[in-house]
């Protein structure tokens, strides 16, 4: 156990029954919280300041994760140990790790992202499935992607799903939320970002972008819906629509894979052309 133990908890503790309620995205809205599940999670959002307000943890995993309990108790996170039933009816997972944590919203507002010249920038419309959101989030981190846009369409943020799929990606970049697709299109143009649509019926090939040079300035994809991708009124919107080759016969990319080859390629011209800083630049 660390040092300082965490504080026992009741199964009937208000707490426990406000943790419980965060499940439930309007009441992740009302208070402005929301959980972080598993050892990465709440060591991420521990690092992230002023971010972790309380962590539920079982016995067994404040044994195992003390370091992360120690981080979270420095962070000036509450810390509660609880019974292995307590913490799994806060937890979403079927197999829940042991420790769930209650977080402050982290999400930046959109102007702050046009303020910086982000130049890399994922901007998902009408994106439904939290998973998904969650793991173009982490492929975005990844890539090197300076911020995320999820647009007024698409699905809640801290939904567990996607808190849990981001794997404590959500905590590394800004992201901003609910900005109407036709506002994030424009305000990152305005900010001298070029415009890519990615559509599986794109007019230009993403190799040919790629071959002509064209893609090593400030850059934007926009991904949409898992079924059936960017509607025409949002494609007429960028300055290309973008496909990613298939030279085998599958008949598609799921999205997450679409996003991760498209940010890539992305970062890689900006490398080629200078553009992309180096993680020793600052050093």
């Amino acid at each position: 156990m660390p040092t300082a133990s965490p504080e026992p908890i009741s199964p009937r503790s208000p707490r426990v029954s406000a943790a419980r309620r965060l499940a439930k995205r309007n009441f992740r809205g009302k208070e402005r919280l929301f959980l972080a599940e598993g050892p990465q999670a709440v060591r991420e959002a521990a690092g992230h300041k002023d971010t972790l307000v309380e962590l539920f943890a079982t016995i067994e995993a404040a044994e195992r994760y003390a370091d992360i309990v120690g981080e979270a108790r420095e962070a000036g996170a509450r810390v509660h140990l609880a019974a292995e039933d307590v913490v799994a009816d806060i937890s979403t997972t079927v197999t829940p790790q042991g420790l769930v944590g209650i977080c402050r919203f982290v999400d930046t507002p959109f102007e702050e992202i046009l303020a910086a010249r982000p130049r890399l920038v994922a901007v998902l419309a009408n994106v439904r499935d939290p998973g998904n959101a969650g793991t173009v989030l982490r492929c975005a981190d990844a890539a090197g992607a300076e911020a995320v846009v999820l647009t007024d369409a698409s699905v809640d943020l801290y939904n567990p799903k996607a808190v849990r799929a981001s794997v404590g990606s959500l905590f590394h970049l800004p992201v901003a939320v609910g900005v109407p697709v036709e506002q994030a299109v424009q305000g990152l143009r305005d900010a001298g970002v070029r415009i890519l649509a990615a559509d599986g019926a794109g007019t230009d090939d993403l190799d040919d972008e790629l071959d002509r040079g064209t893609m090593g300035g400030p850059t934007a994809w926009v991904f949409g819906n898992e079924a059936w991708g960017l509607p025409e009124e949002t494609r007429a919107l960028a300055d290309a629509v973008v496909r990613v080759p298939i030279h085998g016969k599958a008949e598609s990319l799921n999205l997450a894979t679409a996003a991760a080859v498209c940010l890539y390629a992305s970062a890689r011209a900006q490398r080629a052309s200078g553009g992309c800083r180096s993680v020793t630049d600052n050093q």
